[in-house]
This record gives C-alpha cells, structure tokens and sequence, in this order.
C-alpha cells in the first residue's frame, strides 16, 4: 500500500451511523450549496471515460448505462487491510448522511467501487464485499485490461506489490474518490478531505453542495 496516499485519512472518532445523520441533519446541509457563478474544482479535467466491467452477477456493466445519474466512483480491492475499507466506511457513512437529509437527490446518486485487483477480486468476492458498507453500493470487476482500461480513464494508479511472507501480496494505489455529474464529466473529489476534518462530514456536505 501507499504509504504515502494512507497519510491524509485518519480514522474518525467512533460514531454509529445513526448519529451521524443526526449531526448531518442538525449541520443543514442544504446550506452548503454552491454559491451562483462558483465553478466544480473539477471542472474541464480529462478523468473518466467508457469502460466495460461487470458485477457481482457476472452481468456486462458500461459506463454509459449510468448517463444521467450523479455517480460516485472509488478504486480499490477487496483484500487491503486498511485504507479501502476506512475509505468506503467514510463514503459510504458520508453519502447515508446525505441521502438522509436529501432523499430525492440522493437517489440519482450511484455509489461504485471498482476494484484494481480482478485477479482475487472475482464478481462474488467484489459483490460480499461491498455490500458489507451499503446495498447502494455497486461493486465491479472485470479482466485485468477490462480494469486497467477503467483506471486509465480515471487517472488511477495501480501497481502489484511484491509477495508478503505469509503469502498473498497488498496492491500500491491511489486513494480517492470522485463525484461525476450526470453526463459522466468530472465534478469533485470526495476523498482526500481537508486535514483534520471528519470524512464522513466532509463527504456529507461536499454531495450536498453539487448533486442537484
């Protein structure tokens, strides 16, 4: 794993997914709309792009299937010990706390986790997995140049680790998250947040300053 990319996320004091949408909802998130004229600070940028993957079916997914939907898109694997589960327990915590206050904006919202390690990371596996973190979540995999294709799209960086002693191997990646809008054109990164900054708060309000 990166080192370096684990460094901006650290693990939030403790709090049951109940009360944070209640600290959400006490936040007004409905506040924390962009202001008119503010521009997306991702704006123009050359992430995203057609791929075709599949999920935890087996079933044939493409990019375009989403086209007019907000979607969420994270890059990781099923099998890291720490940065991609605390990553999807901050989205995922995040995007609850939304879809409490905005149900309706919320459910033009797709949530999707794609793996950089097809190998392991097979449809039943990616599928167990993410719905430990939420039944919106929608997890794909793919064949290795399916999910290089994807993370080239997306500008992601993916390398192989070397073998661990005990067998198996971690995966160095690049940790974020992005919000793209309903023609699939970059909007926001989710992930990294400001330092010091609850993830789950941050995400919160980030969706509710864009998604509309």
């Amino acid at each position: 794993m990166n080192r370096r990319a684990m460094t901006y996320l650290r693990p939030a004091p403790f709090r049951t997914l109940a009360a944070f949408t209640a600290l959400a909802l006490g936040l007004g998130l409905a506040a924390c709309n962009a202001q008119p004229g503010e521009r997306p600070p991702l704006e123009g940028a050359s992430i995203g792009g057609p791929f075709t993957l599949m999920d935890k079916a087996g079933k044939t997914v493409t990019w375009d299937q989403f086209k007019g939907r907000w979607r969420l898109v994270y890059f990781g694997y099923t099998y890291c010990p720490d940065a991609c589960p605390l990553d999807m327990q901050a989205l995922m915590a995040g995007f609850a706390g939304f879809a409490k206050a905005h149900p309706d904006l919320a459910a033009k919202v797709q949530p999707i986790f794609i793996t950089i390690d097809p190998v392991r990371d097979t449809p039943q596996v990616v599928g167990q997995w993410t719905a430990a973190f939420s039944p919106r979540l929608l997890g794909l995999t793919g064949t290795p140049d399916q999910v290089a294709k994807a993370a080239k799209a997306f500008a992601v960086y993916y390398k192989k680790g070397e073998a661990l002693p005990g067998g198996g191997y971690l995966m160095d990646h690049s940790r974020t998250a992005f919000l793209m809008d309903p023609d699939g054109k970059p909007i926001a990164m989710l992930l990294p947040v400001e330092q010091g900054a609850d993830p789950r708060e941050a995400i919160a309000a980030e969706l509710a300053k864009w998604v509309k």
